[in-house]
């Protein structure tokens, strides 16, 4: 269905210039002299440190639903092949909802003329509270209770993800936004790592009770979004110029 936007006979011209304007952007800093953005620069700026701060603290927790959730099934209520499946994939379907919906919510406040701190924060404080009643989810018996559960807070992760991957658009230039993603995205894999062998020693010690866990997990968001406003109390943009020819 894909065709470049040179040949393609619905693209609008705003459209067109839209896509194009990062070559243009490219071509002008060339031939201005200006300096390729370093990740040593980059470092400099909170803004940076609150988008790795946020993949640090909440993508271990994906990882843990990826992972983990089939033993956690198994333990609580004996699912074992087949059985699983369903209750697994309706986790993910729902999941997949949250995305459209964490976007929708930051959009529609923008459009009620709430400024973008407030929409991106709203956002992401209703995506982390919809988060905290995963704390329950061991305590419940009932398979579909829990699974209800552990659905509402894995498409609460992808909203909350929705919007934490606008952050960097919203704070950088797009000539810097690539390597911000990268270093959030390095934070994330050793929040991940970190996170593997953590619940891997905890599960163990504890004989394989996942209550803490759980509690961890549905606290996290928060947490994460405390540090980043405490980082950012207001989205502004990072003065990279500035910070470059200084």
């Amino acid at each position: 269905m894909y065709k470049i936007p040179a040949k393609s006979k619905r693209i609008k011209q705003n459209e067109f210039d839209y896509i194009h304007s990062d070559t243009d952007e490219q071509n002008n800093e060339k031939r201005s002299g200006q300096r390729p953005v370093t990740w040593g620069s980059l470092l400099r700026f909170k803004q940076t440190w609150a988008f790795a701060t946020g993949k640090f603290l909440t993508d271990g927790v994906w990882w843990f639903y990826l992972f983990w959730l089939p033993d956690f099934l198994k333990e609580q209520y004996g699912l074992v092949k087949t059985a699983i499946a369903f209750p697994i994939a309706l986790v993910y379907t729902i999941a997949a909802a949250g995305s459209i919906i964490g976007g929708w919510i930051s959009s529609a406040l923008i459009k009620r003329g709430r400024t973008l701190n407030v929409a991106r924060k709203t956002a992401m404080l209703i995506c982390a509270l919809c988060v905290v009643p995963m704390v329950f989810a061991s305590w419940v018996h009932n398979l579909w209770a829990t699974v209800a559960l552990i659905s509402l807070a894995a498409a609460a992760h992808q909203g909350w993800s929705a919007n934490l991957y606008t952050l960097v658009s919203d704070t950088f230039p797009r000539r810097a936004v690539g390597s911000v993603v990268g270093i959030g995205g390095m934070a994330g894999a050793v929040g991940n790592m970190a996170a593997a062998a953590g619940i891997g020693y905890v599960l163990q010690f504890t004989g394989n009770n996942y209550n803490s866990l759980l509690t961890v997990c549905s606290f996290a968001y928060v947490a994460a979004l405390g540090v980043i406003h405490w980082l950012v109390p207001r989205l502004e943009p990072a003065k990279i110029e500035t910070t470059e020819t200084s």
